[in-house]
């Protein structure tokens, strides 16, 4: 993915596009492709303290002066009130591979910048190769560092640091923590004394927008000072970080980075353009947790943590598809460990920290990504693996969910699933602001019982493998599906009522209801299951994702935007969101049978997203978006069902069957 100048002609245009780069233990870089931060969570190195979680900002970017002769040339882009450095006026070219890479030119000069993350290690490496002209040129790096929660901001006052500098480093030890050490060097070049102490009142544009505090200061400990001979070309690199300093120098650092990537795509094995670039983004969420020792998935980037229900759903896409079966493997078995009252964590634990469960349908999806890793691997150990240590957990879960457990999770006497009361929010529609909760959904709601009744069917395959009585199993799924198809469908809308309880059937037409027809295993005739993909289709789906309300309901509110209060009140009710696309695409070839005009139809469907990938943030897939046009994204620039879920379909609906049609 390559962009020129013609995408910053303005600096508000080349804000738009965003990057991110992560290190596999919760840590991340990013900014924009212009290198103008727009959030408090733009910066060089933000490392994980305690990985996955307790992110500082260590570095926030690195400004770049270059002198020729008597000419001056500033490459940092930066925003303050009343004023634009506009440094991208320099800015030749942006790349996006594997790994972002800034071109800049002035005069007869080339300088482009790399920005890599050692994976496994909270170390950021900024390589420079540098082209030089006729004349002599002088480059001045001055970093500007911080050690703050990437959620929050710095006063000047909150910069204290003990500095130590020697020739080519820089040593600094925050007040706030003095166990960390934050090393930073050069590889050429001296370290020299800074004119300024402060970074200050650098101005978020995005923070801006939501109402948020968007002034942020940083600190200078000093500069690096390196020269260039006429028509030299060097390479070197500048190294930060928490860590101890790698054995590598910088480019080597990069490059093996960047062979890492190429290797999880090349494990995946799906030889595509689109996929291949989605595989690269599913492994930045496939993280390692400190207090597990395992791996788990990051929900989203820049903010979320590990999540129970969104690494349920994410986890196809991120791992099997990719053919990670060990990582998988890992995650199911934390998980597991984790199952409280039959309920999975749906914020995960931390040394010392409870979980928390609220959550309906993380466990329900738990048995669907169960019996998805076995369809994927199929191997005698792997069914071995799952009886001795997953299948105890979900006879326990059965359990818990048929006798009653916490946040009013219970069946009901006709034997469909009920969750919810009060201030609860179980399902992911989840969103609460104090006493408001915006799309409670108490009662008995479509997507849960329609994973409860794929829960069973798997547990019924599980059973009869083992060698065990499937009779129970077998009996309640029958009644499950007679109470489904008689409570849930909508003669009137000719779709399914989203939650039905003993008081009202609610008949917002939203896209829960796809999953009675995605699933494996589903109640519906085929003529209700058409007409429940035709209602989605028409009334919710939205270029990249689908509606979280229709349209044409009087509560529907279709921009995303402002602040927070406007925000929680569109979040469910008409923004669009990414990861239900994936199971629109299957349920819509599954109910066509998979026929050539539906492969070529959902792949009409799939294809905005290769816009996406160079929109938002390059190379992933948003949260969210505006349920009106022109649809822009919002939310977390990237995120693991959005990707997991797009990818999942993408291949195993479309690619799989064009390669049989030779489409």
């Amino acid at each position: 993915m390559k962009f020129g100048k013609g995408y910053w002609k303005t600096f508000e245009q080349g804000i738009q596009r965003e990057w991110v780069v992560t290190n596999g233990i919760g840590g991340y870089a990013g900014s924009t492709i212009i290198g103008g931060h727009t959030r408090k969570h733009h910066g060089m190195l933000i490392a994980s303290l305690h990985p996955p979680i307790q992110r500082h900002l260590i570095l926030s970017k690195i400004q770049e002066n270059v002198q020729i002769q008597n000419g001056i040339y500033d490459f940092s882009t930066n925003q303050q009130p009343g004023w634009i450095q506009e440094g991208h006026h320099h800015l030749q070219r942006f790349t996006y591979e594997q790994l972002p890479e800034f071109t800049y030119q002035v005069e007869d000069l080339f300088i482009t910048k790399t920005v890599a993350l050692v994976y496994g290690t909270n170390t950021a490496v900024i390589g420079y190769h540098v082209m030089n002209g006729s004349k002599a040129t002088k480059l001045t790096l001055t970093p500007l560092m911080n050690f703050r929660d990437h959620n929050e901001r710095s006063e000047r006052a909150d910069l204290i640091f003990e500095v130590n500098q020697t020739e080519s480093e820089m040593t600094l030890i925050p007040s706030k923590n003095p166990t960390v050490k934050i090393r930073i060097k050069t590889e050429r070049g001296t370290t020299i004394e800074s004119k300024e102490k402060f970074y200050s009142d650098m101005q978020y544009a995005t923070e801006i927008a939501t109402g948020m505090s968007a002034i942020d200061n940083h600190y200078i400990p000093g500069a690096f000072q390196t020269e260039f001979a006429p028509y030299e070309e060097a390479k070197f690199a500048v190294i930060c970080t928490i860590d101890e300093y790698p054995k590598d120098n910088g480019w080597t650092l990069i490059n093996q980075e960047k062979m890492r990537i190429q290797a999880v795509i090349s494990k995946a094995d799906i030889h595509d353009p689109l996929a291949d670039i989605l595989v690269a983004a599913a492994d930045q969420f496939i993280v390692h947790r400190k207090s597990t020792n395992m791996k788990t998935v990051m929900a989203g980037y820049p903010w979320f943590a590990d999540w129970g229900r969104d690494t349920m759903i994410a986890l196809q896409g991120l791992t099997l598809t990719t053919k990670r079966y060990e990582d998988a493997k890992e995650i199911l078995w934390t998980f597991a460990k984790y199952v409280k009252n039959g309920l999975v964590p749906n914020m995960f634990p931390d040394e010392g920290a409870e979980p928390l469960y609220n959550t309906a349908d993380a466990s329900m999806w738990y048995f669907h990504s169960v019996h998805q890793f076995l369809m994927h691997t199929g191997t005698e150990a792997e069914y071995e693996f799952v009886r001795r240590e997953i299948y105890p957990t979900l006879k326990q879960i059965i359990k818990a969910y048929k006798e009653g457990t916490d946040f009013s999770i219970k069946m009901d006497e006709d034997r469909l699933i009920q969750a919810g009361s009060g201030l609860d929010q179980v399902t992911w529609m989840d969103v609460r602001v104090g006493e408001w909760v915006v799309t409670p959904r108490h009662g008995k709601p479509v997507e849960i019982n329609a994973l409860w009744y794929n829960a069973l069917r798997v547990m019924s395959l599980l059973a009869q493998t083992y060698g065990e009585d499937t009779k129970d199993y077998d009996c309640l799924a029958e009644q499950v599906k007679q109470s489904f198809c008689q409570q849930f469908w909508n003669e009137e809308k000719e779709c399914l009522y989203d939650v039905v309880s003993t008081e009202e059937q609610d008949d917002k037409v939203r896209p829960n209801q796809i999953w009675a027809v995605s699933l494996p295993f589903t109640m519906l005739p085929l003529s209700q299951e058409k007409k429940v993909v035709e209602k989605v289709c028409s009334e919710l789906y939205a270029t990249y994702g689908l509606r979280s309300l229709s349209p044409w309901d009087e509560e529907y509110r279709g921009v995303y935007f402002g602040q927070l209060m406007d925000r929680d009140g569109a979040y469910h009710q008409g923004t669009s969101w990414g990861f239900p696309l994936g199971a629109l695409i299957t349920a819509y070839c599954k109910v066509n049978e998979y026929s050539k005009q539906s492969i070529k139809m959902a792949r009409r469907m799939l294809e905005p997203i290769e816009d996406h990938l160079r929109d938002g943030c390059v190379g992933s897939i948003a949260e969210i978006f505006d349920g009106n046009e022109p649809i822009i994204s919002r939310g977390c620039y990237a995120q693991a069902w959005s990707v997991g879920e797009v990818l999942r379909a993408y291949v195993e609906d479309i690619l799989v069957h064009e390669t049989k049609y030779n489409l």
